[in-house]
């Protein structure tokens, strides 16, 4: 297996990820999704709610919102020594009170803990009218995205297998497929069609070029062919504000490496 980084930011990564099988390629994809741990608001006792929202919504809001986390500080409350009663290893509280008028951001959440804050301090929550109010205590805790999409630490998480564009002595180099390509990665080169400088990795795999092709009088077989290695894939991951994109992946694999040790050491007890 190798990985190939064409972007490495901290909100979004893309990268290749070449040597293996489409299902490796999807179990990393669903780890991402599913078994990275991230913090999320859980538990909410609210003192006082005078705005338009019911209870319920607005405790989904806050659940909601995107938290930042340090795994190697905290462990899931499931894990925890204390058995799931809370406790600062697993647990971090907030408290918030917020009086009208004025729209409730989630700035407004003060944290007990620097670390584990909001990801970003400008989502809305509710707005308030003059002399309504919010007051809240919330509890919140490590867990899966398997659980509830809330824990997942991302936004985006996707791949399509590498692609592969080649054309035939037939090609004539007309331009039809250049016009109807809609990434735009297609130009004339001399006598034929080519791929601009860098931009395969856009194309989409859709074969609008292919038909443009075929439309054009050419014969049963396209000159231009789209084609998919299916050894290679490219990858797209976008935080949604928990963890760094390059620490959402590291858990991903250390999540799939752990699963495959523990499949083999099982193998090898049931062999003797």
């Amino acid at each position: 297996m190798k990985i190939e980084f064409s972007s490495l930011e901290e909100g979004i990564s893309k990268f290749a990820l070449n040597d293996v099988s489409l299902a490796f390629a999807n179990a990393l994809r669903r780890a991402m999704i599913s078994e990275v741990t991230a913090f999320a608001i859980e538990d909410v006792k609210i003192y006082d709610n005078t705005s338009a929202l019911f209870d319920e919504i607005l405790t989904h809001r806050l659940g909601l919102i995107p938290l930042v986390t340090d795994p190697d500080s905290f462990v899931p409350r499931s894990r925890c020594s204390c058995n799931g009663a809370g406790c600062p290893q697993c647990t971090v509280m907030f408290t918030m009170s917020v009086e009208g008028p004025c729209v409730v951001m989630s700035g407004d959440l003060i944290s007990q803990d620097a670390v584990v804050r909001p990801a970003l301090d400008n989502i809305p929550i509710v707005k308030l009218e003059k002399n309504q109010k919010v007051v809240i205590e919330a509890q919140a805790y490590m867990d899966r995205g398997m659980e509830h999409a809330k824990w997942s630490p991302v936004t985006v998480c996707g791949y399509k297998n590498y692609p592969i564009i080649v054309h035939n002595e037939k090609c004539d180099g007309c331009g039809l497929c250049v016009e109807v390509c809609p990434k735009e990665i297609l130009e004339v080169k001399g006598s034929a069609i080519g791929v601009k400088d860098g931009a395969l990795e856009s194309c989409s795999l859709c074969r609008l070029c292919e038909q443009a092709c075929l439309n054009s009088g050419i014969g049963d077989e396209p000159a231009i062919h789209i084609g998919m290695d299916d050894r290679r894939f490219l990858f797209t991951v976008e935080s949604a504000g928990a963890l760094p994109t390059v620490g959402i992946i590291r858990q991903g694999l250390l999540f799939l490496k752990n699963q495959s040790d523990e499949l083999h050491e099982a193998l090898s007890e049931i062999r003797g």
